[in-house]
């Protein structure tokens, strides 16, 4: 299985696919867009229309001095903007909601995409990096397809009407305002280019950032025990100080792309003032038809100088984009709900001549040519050296990770023709430390089987003995264990642990270290329970602790990938040369 690092693109390639597929997350909010477009429309409407309301007013009201008609354009006036502002509230709300709809549907799938990807895409891309695409780069998103939109559409429709209604009233200032427009549209293209590659790189330096900071908060214990607090500050800021870099250079090029247009834009401006001017002085204008035209001219202005920053929004929409996307777009290399299922399962399991290597490692094979069996309802051990590979075992028979070479069979069946998903839900796992959910008790049980009843919760409780510490709770299995069960003890944790895997009732069980790094008194108790757990079921004990693997029916003894050795605690220890014996010996001094 080969696993990479989410691949970083070039961010000119596939720029229009990809801008394609950001509008087409609008697309189920259709209905919804097509309404908040007509309220636009009237919108757009009625700030097209005062300006020709402003004319009346001067050409007719003011130079005639009559209050009548000023009385009447003033009411003309206050309906307009009424209107303009109650299809503005509407336009506003509709757009806002899709966009949040949508955003909350982009989350969605993209959780659930990430969640499908095989253990090896974990292994390549960080927490904070994930994190931040569902966080951050979502919300980025949601306004280019939502709110953005919306003002896209309004500036548009008032650059457009302003133009139109420009050149009715004054064909040659129109014309003249004309020669502004190539140079800004070139200007945006070229600038819009360099804003999509600074968007990218500031978006990939706010998750750097991210990264830190989720590191530091989920290891914090380790950190306050080290008293690296301030290290750990100081390169969070370190990492916001290269964002911040990054965010500068994409401000400076808005910036300068800003000031360009501005003074082109306020240069036109002037040009219409002097030759609007000259022609109402012979007579070819009106003061109200130069006023109109002003007007027009700010509103034209206006919507292009929002276009122009809408356009840097949008490429910094793309960039997310394309970080987003290329998770979504990701085939996993392990389909979870493809492959056999079986009505019975009697638990052998055979590794033939495995050889395996971790996708990040790969020029180091942990495992080679290795071979193992187990039984139906047998207990096997794998003890050895910390690096020998047990844990793999382990992680390779729930299918974690596929193998590069052999084979794992299940019941005679090779286990990668079979749905992990029914694979993982015949095999219990204890292990060192088993990572609780932040929620209640009763909630962390059922975990392994969600349709479970209470009953059945306190059944499995009391034959992992933990009932009698749970009701020692004044919320008793309603009691909040806290972020990845703190609020409980080790070995407190590990019965709930033992619990969740009885009410699972798995037809292969796994033991990783699952009691060494308990106190005696709760490796006693959790013991007790691990013996009535292991009945009649195929069981795989990973153990440093060899006290704990002494009653197993075979020990096999890893080294470098390979058993070594195998048989009973008492044949083993017969072989004063063994790694076994060894292993013993040292854990007795």
């Amino acid at each position: 299985m080969q696993a990479q690092i989410i691949k970083k693109e070039n961010p000119d390639s596939k720029s229009s696919s990809l801008a394609k597929k950001i509008l087409s997350l609008a697309r189920p909010e259709l209905k919804t867009l097509l309404i908040a477009s007509l309220f636009l429309a009237i919108a757009s409407i009625c700030q097209l229309a005062y300006p020709q309301v402003i004319r009346n007013m001067v050409d007719q009201a003011l130079q005639a001095k009559d209050l009548v008609k000023i009385n009447e354009i003033v009411v003309i006036i206050l309906v307009v903007f009424t209107l303009q502002a109650i299809a503005s509230t509407i336009r506003y709300f509709l757009f806002t909601m899709a966009g949040e709809r949508i955003v909350q549907r982009l989350r969605r799938n993209l959780y659930g995409a990430i969640l499908k990807q095989e253990i090896a895409f974990f292994d390549f891309n960080k927490t904070g990096e994930l994190i931040s695409r569902i966080s951050s780069d979502t919300t980025i998103l949601q306004n280019a397809v939502s709110v953005n939109i919306s003002m896209g559409l309004r500036n548009l429709a008032g650059a457009v009407g302003g133009l139109v209604l420009m050149a009715y009233t004054s064909p040659k200032l129109a014309l003249s305002m004309l020669i502004v427009i190539p140079p800004v549209a070139l200007g945006a293209a070229i600038f819009g280019k360099k804003i999509r590659v600074f968007s990218r790189k500031a978006q990939d330096s706010l998750a750097e950032a991210s990264i830190v900071a989720e590191e530091t908060i989920s290891g914090i214990r380790t950190v306050r025990s080290f008293a690296q607090e301030n290290f750990e500050k100081s390169r969070y800021d370190n990492s916001l100080t290269n964002s911040l870099k990054a965010v500068r250079d994409k401000v400076k090029q808005i910036s300068w792309f800003m000031a360009l247009a501005s003074i082109l834009g306020y240069a036109a401006i002037s040009g219409v003032i002097w030759f609007g001017g000259r022609q109402v002085i012979t007579g070819e204008l009106s003061i109200g038809d130069l006023t109109q035209f002003l007007i027009y001219l700010m509103i034209v202005a206006f919507s292009v100088g929002s276009l122009g920053s809408l356009w840097g929004d949008f490429m910094s929409a793309v960039g997310a984009g394309k970080r987003i996307f290329e998770i979504l777009d990701r085939k996993t290399q392990m389909e979870l709900q493809e492959g056999d299922k079986y009505e019975t399962l009697t638990g052998s399991v055979e590794f033939t001549n495995v050889s395996f290597a971790y996708p990040a490692r790969r020029e180091l094979n942990v495992l080679e040519n290795f071979k193992l069996s187990l039984k139906s309802n047998q207990v096997v051990a794998l003890v050895g050296p910390s690096g020998s590979g047990k844990t793999t075992v382990a992680s390779l028979l729930t299918r974690l990770y596929d193998i590069d070479s052999g084979e794992i069979s299940l019941d005679g069946k090779p286990i990668k023709t079979i749905e992990p998903n029914w694979l993982r839900t015949q095999i219990g796992l204890v292990s060192q430390e088993p990572i609780l959910i932040s929620s209640s008790i009763e909630d962390n049980i059922k975990y392994a089987n969600s349709s479970a009843s209470h009953e059945d919760v306190v059944r499995a409780a009391k034959l992992a003995n933990a009932h009698d510490f749970i009701m020692t709770f004044t919320e008793q299995y309603n009691t909040m264990v806290g972020e990845r069960g703190i609020q409980l003890s080790g070995g407190q944790k590990q019965r709930i642990a033992i619990a969740r895997a009885i009410l699972k009732n798995p037809k292969i069980l796994i033991l990783d270290e699952a009691t060494s790094a308990l106190d005696t008194e709760s490796e006693s108790l959790v013991q007790d329970a691990l013996n009535k757990l292991m009945k009649n079921r195929t069981t795989l004990i990973i153990a440093h602790r060899l006290s704990t693997v002494q009653n197993a029916d075979v020990i096999c003894v890893l080294e470098k990938g390979k058993i070594v050795e195998s048989g009973h605690h008492s044949e083993l220890l017969k072989n004063e040369k063994g790694l076994y014996r060894k292993l013993v010996e040292g854990q007795l001094h």
